[in-house]
């Protein structure tokens, strides 16, 4: 993941949760993110993908929220966007004559998993509704 999608897609969420209802545009959404509305469509795309958002085209259309805030967890939306590992990428091609190098892309799985893991556990006990409060 870069470091910038969770950013974006909780920023997104967010935004739908303290407008529950409204079917609001993807340029908004990047006018509050000041990010091209192209970037915002495409982690709506993957957002609704994982059924927590919902989009109507057209021009009254836009996209909203698809739960209650209360009932998403932040684990839900960091699962949906995420495409890497917390701590990064492994090496692509260390040197196997190497006593680190031949084990470390296993080692790291092992590292990678658990952190990925902890991170996952931890926001599963945050709710949408409980960051939400944050803003006005």
């Amino acid at each position: 993941m870069n470091n910038t999608r969770f950013a974006t897609a909780i920023h997104i969420m967010t935004l739908l949760a303290k407008m529950p209802g409204a079917w609001v545009s993807s340029d908004f959404l990047a006018g509050s993110i000041n990010i091209n509305a192209v970037i915002v469509r495409k982690e709506l795309s993957v957002l609704r993908e994982a059924g927590l958002v919902e989009s109507k085209k057209g021009k009254e259309g836009g996209s909203r929220i698809s739960k209650k805030m209360d009932e998403i967890y932040i684990s839900e939306i960091f699962q949906a966007i995420n495409n890497s590992d917390v701590l990064g990428k492994k090496n692509n091609h260390p040197n196997p004559k190497c006593f680190v190098g031949k084990e470390i892309n296993n080692n790291l799985n092992n590292l990678f998993t658990e952190t990925n893991d902890l991170v996952i556990q931890f926001l599963s006990k945050k709710k949408l509704s409980e960051f939400a409060e944050n803003f006005g």
